[in-house]
């Protein structure tokens, strides 16, 4: 197979908040590619990328108005169930908003979800079932 990369783009309402919550709150490293009104983050394997929703919506021929729930997702797994909590105390203290607190969930593991101040969706979970190796990485069964 070819080398690939495969990028999660989230189109932003307000571009400069939201770099400064993934670069300053979450203490995400933008990448050396980022410039002007695009900013990359190595997310372990994938790339995330904040683009302003017009200029993104515009790209894909589509409209830009929208609100409400649009059916995604992003997840923060963790190694453990404190480690869930410190996660959403810290993205709360960088200006997210708690959706869910963080509880026993349904599937076997522990999760909550916060929103990015943008309103992205993000669980932070520790799936029991999902071990980290050495190097930090989840190996799925």
């Amino acid at each position: 197979m070819p080398p690939r990369l495969h990028i999660i783009t989230l189109g932003v309402h307000d571009f400069e908040r939201a770099l400064r919550f993934y670069r300053d709150g979450l203490g995400w490293t933008p990448s050396a590619a980022s410039q002007g009104d695009i900013a990359f983050f190595d997310a372990g394997g994938v790339v995330l990328a904040l683009h302003p929703r017009e200029a993104l919506a515009a790209d894909a021929g589509v409209t830009p108005v929208g609100s409400g729930f649009n059916g995604l997702t992003l997840a923060h797994n963790v190694a453990s169930r404190e480690a869930v909590d410190a996660v959403i105390r810290a993205v709360e203290a960088a200006g997210a908003t708690v959706v869910k607190a963080p509880e026993e969930a349904s599937w076997g593991g522990y999760s909550g979800y916060f929103a990015d101040p943008e309103g992205q969706l993000w669980e932070v979970a520790h799936n029991p079932f999902f071990p980290f190796d050495d190097a930090g990485r989840i190996v799925l069964p």
